[in-house]
């Protein structure tokens, strides 16, 4: 499958990198100069020790496996390389705001006149449609207007935003699953389609059983910090070290297990009998609780509940997650040759057709001019454009 991604910062560009993981190949455009915004997002930089060249690590994020070719499509001559494109491409993804490349005859109705068997998919704040269609969409601002933040966060304090970008990388995964979607139905069809993905769509799809709870309440659902709206306990709790750790207690029986590591009889109790009951005297139960597990340390709460089968946890910073054992053994750090930099993995594992971490994220228009011959561009046409800055 060959890809045109005319998409940048994170959202569309995590989805062609799981379409480059898989085998496709990625030809990513980007503006002359300057190139996708986040190769200037740094501090921190991944560091070529022998060249001086250095990389912004927000960018190596999700343009590993991808060729870079840099573009006017402002200019006539630009718009005709991409169009030369997207006609032998099987899939062009792209983040304008709705109807940004209408005016460069770069729009679906456009090229599907070149190529109908393209796939075209887009991905924006608010969808090709609707009141707030015009808008311009930021992860930020989404996480905010979805309803996401206002049930993160501590239940006394201000909202809190996920520590990462978590609605533009699953508006990715949302735009990934549309063109997969598209190519089978392709292969019925011999047609291609139109892929419509927004950020907010996807924000409000996250709500999952809390905008659930909503809609079987019609009440609004409480911020409640690190605790469950609808199971208890599940939360974190503070111990004798200083240090938390999570209990995940999803059932009657293992709350049992719980009061039996703590030696006490609150499963006996008709307040905490059954998990409704919980819920509905969550506060009293959780006075309790705080209290006793106050007495040991993180480790030995750790190993006594674990020893009776109570699903919990510690609560890793960064460079201990990514150093875990389990980590290491599923690949998920990877290298490259000749390449200061280190990846994330892929978390999708194929026993046939494994993922594969065949080129390092690519310098600004490393691939343009073996992308232009390829495309018939002889050497002074090339050199014409470069001096035009059209590439």
């Amino acid at each position: 499958m060959k890809v045109l991604d005319l998409s940048r910062v994170l959202a569309g560009p995590s989805s062609t990198q799981i379409l480059a993981d898989l085998g496709a190949e990625v030809i990513k455009v980007e503006r002359p100069i300057i190139g996708d915004e986040t190769r200037h997002w740094n501090p921190p930089n991944f560091k070529d020790e022998e060249t001086g060249d250095e990389m912004a690590a927000y960018f190596a994020t999700v343009n590993r496996n991808k060729k870079s070719i840099t573009v006017d499509i402002t200019k006539p001559e630009g718009q005709q390389i991409i169009k030369k494109l997207a006609a032998e491409s099987d899939v062009l993804v792209e983040n304008f705001k709705v109807g940004g490349l209408k005016k460069y005859g770069l729009d679906y109705d456009s090229l599907k006149t070149i190529n109908p068997r393209l796939i075209y998919a887009s991905l924006t704040g608010f969808g090709q449609y609707g009141p707030e269609a015009h808008k311009a969409g930021y992860d930020y601002i989404i996480q905010g207007l979805s309803g996401l933040m206002s049930i993160t966060g501590p239940a006394d304090g201000e909202p809190h935003k996920v520590g990462v970008a978590v609605v533009d990388l699953f508006a990715g995964l949302q735009l990934t699953i549309g063109i997969e979607a598209a190519l089978l139905a392709r292969e019925k069809t011999g047609r291609g389609q139109y892929v419509d993905v927004a950020l907010l769509d996807s924000a409000v799809a996250m709500l999952a059983n809390i905008g659930m709870n909503q809609l079987a309440s019609n009440s609004t659902p409480p911020r409640l910090g690190n605790a469950h709206p609808n199971i208890t306990p599940y939360q974190v709790f503070a111990t004798a070290d200083n240090n938390h750790f999570i209990l995940a207690c999803g059932n009657d029986r293992q709350f049992a297990k719980v009061c039996e590591v703590l030696g006490l009889t609150l499963h006996k109790d008709e307040r905490y009998s059954s998990n409704p009951n919980r819920v509905a005297n969550r506060d009293s139960l959780q006075q309790v609780l705080a209290e006793a597990f106050k007495q040991k340390t993180r480790e030995q709460w750790l190993d006594e509940l674990q020893a009776v089968g109570v699903p919990c946890g510690p609560i890793h910073n960064v460079t201990e997650a990514l150093s875990m054992p389990q980590v290491i053994a599923r690949e998920m750090i990877v290298s490259f040759k000749d390449s200061p930099v280190k990846a994330l993995g892929s978390p999708i594992k194929l026993s046939e057709s494994p993922v594969s971490y065949r080129t390092p994220p690519p310098r600004l228009s490393q691939h343009t001019d073996e992308t232009l011959a390829a495309m018939g561009y002889d050497s002074v046409i090339i050199a014409k454009l470069k001096a035009d800055g059209i590439v």
